[in-house]
Parts: C-alpha cells; sequence; structure tokens
C-alpha cells in the first residue's frame, strides 16, 4: 500500500512543492508542444498588458499628425494610424484591454454557468426544465442581436462588454456543467451522501462542484479566446471598448479601413494579434483537456 509523506505527518518544505511545480511545467512542456506554445503566447500577452505603461513606447493616445500613416520604422517599428499614433503601442495597450475583456466575461458566464449547471443537474426535476428553458430561450436570439442590445441599453464601456459577452457565453458553460453534474451525481458517495440526510448545498459545494472542475476549466479556456473574437467583432462594428481606449478589434475598424490601400499594415499588425491569441486560448484549452481527463491521459501514456 502506498503512503503519502502527508499520511505520515511529515510537512512538506516549499523547496519540493517548487520542485514538483517545475517538474509538472516542464513535463507539459514537453508532453504537449502545441499547448505549451499557446501558453506561452497567453503570458507573453498578459505581461504585455499589465506593463503596457513601461513597455509601450509611446501613450496610446499620442498622436503626430505630421507621421501619419507612415510604414514602418525605427521609430515606430509597426508603423502610425490616420492620426499619428504608434501602432506597436495601440496594440501593446490594447493586450491589456483585451485580457480584461476576457477575463471578466469569461468570470461571469463561468460563474453563472457553473452555478446554474450544477443545480440543473444534481436537483433534476423543475430545477433542471426552468434551467434548460432559460437556455433554449436565450439560444434563440442571435448573439451579435443580443450583444448589441445588452450594450445599447448602458452607456458603452468596458463593463458594459464584460457584461454582454459573459451573458452571451454562459449556456455553453451551462450546458457543460450541467452534462458533468448529472454524472456525479449518480455515483455511490452522492447517493450515500444523499442517504446520510446531508445538507443538498453542502453536497453540492464539497462533492459536485470539485468533480466537475476540469470540465469546466477546459470550457472557460476555450471562452477565453471566444471572448476576445466577440469584443474585436464588436469594436469593428463601433459597439465595442470606446474610443480613445484601443482595442484590436477598434484598430480594424472603419478607420483602418478607410485608409487600408494608404497603409494595408494597419490592418495585418491587429488582425494577427487577435489570431495569436484565439489560436493560443484553443491550443492551451486542447492540451488542458488531455491533462485534466483521465482517460485521455493513460491513452498517452501507453
Amino acid at each position: 500500500m502506498e503512503v503519502t509523506v502527508a499520511e505520515l505527518g511529515y510537512r512538506v518544505h516549499p523547496l519540493y512543492r517548487l520542485w514538483d511545480i517545475a517538474k509538472a511545467v516542464r513535463d507539459f512542456y514537453s508532453r504537449q508542444p502545441l499547448g505549451a506554445f499557446g501558453l506561452t503566447v497567453l503570458v507573453i500577452f498578459a505581461l504585455m498588458g499589465i506593463f503596457a505603461p513601461i513597455i509601450a513606447p509611446y501613450h496610446y493616445a499620442e498622436t503626430d499628425i505630421l507621421h501619419r500613416l507612415e510604414g514602418p520604422s525605427l521609430k515606430h517599428p509597426l508603423g502610425t494610424d490616420n492620426l499619428g499614433r504608434d501602432v506597436l503601442s495601440r496594440i501593446i495597450w490594447g493586450a491589456r484591454v483585451e485580457m480584461l475583456v476576457g477575463l471578466g466575461a469569461v468570470a461571469i458566464s463561468g460563474f453563472t454557468g457553473t452555478v446554474l449547471g450544477a443545480l440543473a443537474g444534481y436537483f433534476r426535476g423543475r430545477v433542471d426544465w426552468f434551467v434548460q428553458r432559460y437556455l433554449d430561450i436565450q439560444m434563440s436570439f442571435p448573439g451579435i442581436i443580443l450583444l448589441i442590445t445588452v450594450i445599447s441599453m448602458f452607456q458603452p464601456g468596458l463593463i458594459q462588454v464584460m457584461v454582454a459577452i459573459g451573458i452571451v457565453l454562459i449556456p455553453a458553460v451551462t450546458r457543460v456543467v450541467r452534462s458533468a453534474s448529472i454524472a456525479v451525481s449518480s455515483m455511490p458517495f452522492i447517493e450515500a451522501a444523499r442517504t446520510l440526510g446531508a445538507p443538498a448545498w453542502r453536497t453540492v459545494v464539497r462533492h459536485v462542484l470539485p468533480n466537475v472542475f476540469p470540465p469546466v476549466m477546459v470550457a472557460v479556456t476555450a471562452q477565453l479566446g471566444q471572448a476576445i473574437l466577440i469584443e474585436a467583432t464588436l469594436s469593428f462594428l463601433g459597439y465595442g471598448v470606446p474610443p480613445p481606449q484601443p482595442s484590436w478589434g477598434a484598430l480594424l475598424g472603419p478607420e483602418a479601413r478607410k485608409d487600408i490601400l494608404k497603409a494595408p499594415l494597419l490592418s495585418v499588425w491587429p488582425g494577427l494579434a487577435i489570431f495569436l491569441a484565439v489560436y493560443s486560448f484553443n491550443m492551451f484549452g486542447d492540451a488542458l483537456r488531455d491533462v485534466l481527463d483521465p482517460r485521455i491521459r493513460r491513452a498517452m501514456s501507453r
């Protein structure tokens, strides 16, 4: 019988924990190269957003009319837009907006979808029926119309965009959690907890939610890329984060389209940033699924 160090009562030194984390990261990079690539790109984008005021050559709103629509140069590595603003600086500052919108929207959809899905899968019956009907009603509306409607009800802003995207993403998380919750709720240890008279809320919190965590993590990671793509679409249509705050979708908006023949690279750089972010989230999500799913993990270890 295998006995762990914790069961013997010994305290694990923090350096050993750091070593275990480092070993897990090394194994992830060796076994999941595409996922590791995605994680690396996402870390770079996150650092860009966090340290944008330090690493950006210029402020995102700083204009220079005398050098508008210039191509790449030493002074402006990615060129300038129609107002002479540095494109590289706006992409770096835009990374902060994209990450905030993605994390905020996914936090809303992840929390709400997890609660609704866990309750529907555990209680079944009327609770499940009401949750399913809510999802059917919401999914019957075209997503872009629902987004524009929610944003138009309030003054446009970063928070409003987060909330609108989060609401649209709720059904996907709810369905994933509901399916996992139904499977977990039929297991013997859940039936034993019910038989012993354990409160429903305690059973859901202590037993159901921890067991549906892996599929939730995979769904949420994939939704981060989807949230960035939705925000870019909204900004492209003029319903995203209002100026002068830069977002990658806004850099592809009407101003860039108007000058696309004069400066075609204006649309290339933000489009490339959006592609890399969405692709990286998808690759990292697939790798995370392979790591967290025990069946796939066993198949890969053979």
